[in-house]
């Protein structure tokens, strides 16, 4: 065993099952802990970068499944992909139950991470329990001067077809049953602008926030002045600012479920929390609803049609 690996074996920390001992994949890796998993069989390096990005420079394991594979429709981006198509997905990558899927993109900003998180919740909601993101994508990988080229891996399908376990989502009717009951801690992950509902996304119909959301904006995930997340102690202090109920669910929410994964990732898989939901399709989905979405910090009448002028007028002339 290399002195790297022996260190990132030690890092993972042991457990004992019933088959033997066994090592759990950590939720974050660096360029320095995948760089000798790259040749092991059951590790899968999954690029989401666009295929332009992708082609001028990769991990020469890396194989590419830009993110735009992993979204719903333009009109909500937030919401899942038809089933029969992440089944279709994971089977073209070569993914099993057992395999190792390691999740890198661009490293670029703070939002960059939100994809690598939204896919990484997307194969745990699929089945995969060994799961990684590369910690500050191939912006941290380059830094530390590993190699980049333009080879391409040669992948054999597998017959994997799992069904998805809606344990980690929440939908618009779980929010509304929240809201009716007042039985979980719902976690607003955009930054100011949104959350005071001074601004919405394109996507959304109405400004604000649910009724008693807290807000956790998602840049606080990060070290300052990096796109690297933050350590497992940091982590949690962060997470002790979302105040909940013993027993209570926490979902995270935002415009198209990107951020808010981000969140997630920083509550369930490195804070550690338990029950912490994404709501996937967030407020586009909660606010494009037929019935008249329950909000707060909505702006008064005549600062929602200002904004709504003031858009279509960029829109038109610009």
């Amino acid at each position: 065993m290399t002195k790297n690996l022996a260190a990132y074996a030690l890092g993972l920390g042991l457990s004992l099952g019933t088959s033997g001992w066994a090592i759990a994949a950590p939720p974050l890796l660096t360029p320095e802990q995948l760089q000798p998993l790259l040749d092991q069989a059951h590790v899968r390096l999954i690029d989401i970068r666009d295929p332009k990005s992708f082609e001028a420079g990769h991990i020469a394991q890396a194989a590419n499944a830009p993110y735009g594979k992993w979204r719903g429709p333009a009109t909500n981006p937030g919401e899942l992909p038809d089933q029969a198509k992440l089944v279709e997905l994971v089977q073209s990558l070569g993914l099993t139950a057992s395999t190792h899927a390691v999740v890198i993109s661009s490293g670029a900003d703070n939002t960059d991470f939100g994809a690598m998180a939204r896919v990484y919740w997307t194969l745990k909601s699929l089945g995969l329990t060994e799961l990684s993101i590369v910690n500050g994508g191939m912006k941290a990988w380059q830094a530390a001067g590993k190699p980049v080229g333009k080879a391409k891996v040669s992948i054999t399908p597998s017959s994997y077809a799992p069904t998805f376990d809606a344990n980690w989502l929440a939908t618009r009717q779980d929010i509304g049953k929240h809201l009716d009951l007042s039985n979980a801690a719902l976690v607003d992950s955009r930054p100011d602008a949104f959350y005071l509902g001074k601004t919405r996304a394109p996507t959304a119909k109405v400004s604000g926030t649910l009724p008693g959301a807290q807000q956790l904006d998602f840049n606080q995930w990060f070290v300052p002045g990096s796109t690297l997340f933050v350590d497992t102690a940091k982590a949690k202090t962060i997470a002790s600012q979302i105040q909940r109920q013993s027993g209570q669910d926490m979902v995270a929410f935002c415009n198209t479920g990107h951020w808010a994964a981000t969140d997630w990732f920083g509550l369930s898989e490195i804070a550690g929390l338990p029950n912490v939901k994404l709501y996937a399709g967030s407020m586009a989905d909660w606010t494009q609803s037929a019935d008249a979405p329950r909000m707060s910090n909505q702006p008064s009448r005549a600062e929602a049609l200002s904004y709504d002028a003031k858009k279509w007028w960029e829109k038109t002339f610009k």
